[in-house]
């Protein structure tokens, strides 16, 4: 799938003002930078809420149907957590934006935003801990069917059934 994502200085842009505003809480840095990102996708911005904590402290983010976009604000988000840096905060922030845009529920199509965000900006994201992941919960049967390994032909267009065929009995020659 193909995003149309801003230039690599736009991005820098962005992270320099979400890194200004999970240090100093300034609001001013946080609207400049969800406008800047709108702009870009000629857009709205969101109206975003803050709070302490989402679904008991499980979650960072919401995007919800009307706009709306609920976040764990920096301030909280450093402390009573195991994972609180600065990058994981600015990808949450990236990955609710991404379904702000797209207006789609699809984790996997957030997700790709929020790495492609981050991409080139220093972070040392990519898509290895998606993928990683993916794997590992396709390869958590004992064999992956046929079906699955389709998905993921259709997914990377790299499907040929010639490769999931067996060998018949009369094409394997003994030596």
């Amino acid at each position: 799938m193909r995003m149309i994502l801003p230039t690599v200085r736009e991005r820098r842009a962005v992270d320099r003002l979400l890194r200004t505003f999970f240090s100093t809480y300034r609001q001013s840095d946080f609207r400049r930078a969800m406008s800047m990102i709108c702009r870009f996708y000629t857009l709205k911005p969101p109206p975003v809420e803050w709070f302490e904590y989402l679904d008991w402290g499980k979650g960072a983010g919401r995007t919800y149907e009307d706009g709306r976009i609920h976040l764990v604000h920096p301030e909280n988000w450093k402390r009573g957590r195991k994972y609180n840096s600065m990058k994981q905060w600015i990808h949450t922030v990236h990955h609710e934006i991404g379904h702000y845009v797209f207006w789609t529920d699809a984790e996997r199509k957030a997700d790709l935003f929020a790495s492609g965000m981050m991409s080139g900006l220093g972070h040392d994201v990519n898509n290895f801990e998606f993928r990683a992941k993916e794997l590992r919960d396709l390869f958590a049967k004992s064999e992956p069917t046929r079906r699955h390994l389709r998905e993921i032909g259709r997914e990377q267009n790299l499907f040929d059934s010639a490769v999931l065929r067996r060998p018949s009995a009369s094409a394997v020659v003994d030596r």
